[in-house]
């Protein structure tokens, strides 16, 4: 680390301590050459994930309309709000784990109804209604035939 009163290209570490509930290190460094200290810090440095939506504008991925349109879709059946986080958690985490940092908001649709039809057929349902944008009742009826088809295997 290039020492900021004198320019000297080589310092050292002195003392290092964990701050923020261990999500930054504190470091203290001296100059080889001046002596004199000076404090770094060191970070995580996150990229954040963008959703491109349906229309093709963009914008951050936020994990609370996540959890409401998960919310949404299990109103009124017996999903604790402990498995609605842990969907988050997963969707969230396979989100944050891709390689690209842009992703379909249609990907992250299918992510959750692949984990709702797990736990709830009605909420996957629901879910599915607004994600694939059902049109009239024939393609109402077409997921749940293929849904029962599935459950027939």
């Amino acid at each position: 680390m290039k020492c900021p009163f004198c320019g000297h290209g080589d310092t050292r570490v002195i003392d290092s301590r964990a701050q923020d509930e261990n999500t930054s290190i504190r470091r203290r460094r001296q100059c080889d050459k001046c002596g004199k200290r000076f404090t770094t810090y060191e970070r995580v440095d996150t990229i954040p994930m963008t959703v491109i939506k349906n229309d093709g504008t963009r914008e951050i991925f936020d994990r609370s309309k996540l959890v409401n349109g998960i919310l949404k879709s299990c109103n009124k059946r017996p999903i604790s709000m402990k498995q609605i986080e842990g969907i988050a958690d997963e969707v969230e985490n396979a989100v944050m784990t891709t390689l690209d940092k842009e992703i379909q908001s249609k990907q992250i649709g299918k992510l959750v109804m692949d984990r709702l039809k797990d736990i709830d057929e009605v909420a996957y349902v629901r879910f599915a209604s607004v994600y694939r944008q059902f049109k009239d009742i024939n393609t109402f009826m077409e997921e749940l035939a293929k849904l029962q088809a599935e459950k027939d295997k």
